[in-house]
């Protein structure tokens, strides 16, 4: 069974380097409020990912919302372990800027095509930001 491997190339929003499996939305996300920072948990109601777990994940994501209290949750979530791996934003903005630079979380934005609708939930991501690289294996599906 073959298996399927893309890159879409974008910019450095923030160095560094980090793989795992990918959490898609095609939402923006809140960290004040949004986000459980001692779990990981979605919990705004409503949310497409509300009640799935972040932590230690790729995030794909439209953009972040809300107030600069998120980039503060951020590094507490880097801290608790809660945090996702990486960033991979449509559109980036201060709030999850900043929250990713002080917790060290590489993010990948402006890519040649939308990551929300070419990533899919499950699938492999290695983002060099670095390079400006996110590479992609998609997950073996079911049937």
């Amino acid at each position: 069974m073959a298996t399927e491997t893309f890159v879409m190339k974008g910019k450095k929003i923030v160095t560094g380097k980090a793989s795992g499996e990918a959490i898609v939305t095609k939402e923006a996300i809140s960290f004040n409020g949004g986000v459980d920072n001692m779990t990981g948990i979605v919990t705004e109601p409503g949310h497409e990912l509300e009640g799935q777990n972040i932590a230690g994940k790729i995030l794909v994501f439209l953009t972040g919302k809300g107030s600069t209290g998120g980039s503060y949750k951020i590094y507490d979530m880097v801290s608790r372990r809660t945090a996702p791996a990486a960033f991979v934003q449509v559109t980036p903005e201060g709030v999850t800027t900043i929250g990713a630079i002080i917790g060290n979380i590489p993010v990948v934005a402006g890519l040649d095509q939308d990551p929300t609708a070419v990533i899919r939930n499950g699938d492999f991501v290695e983002l060099d930001a670095d390079a400006g690289t996110v590479a992609v294996t998609r997950r073996a599906s079911n049937g």
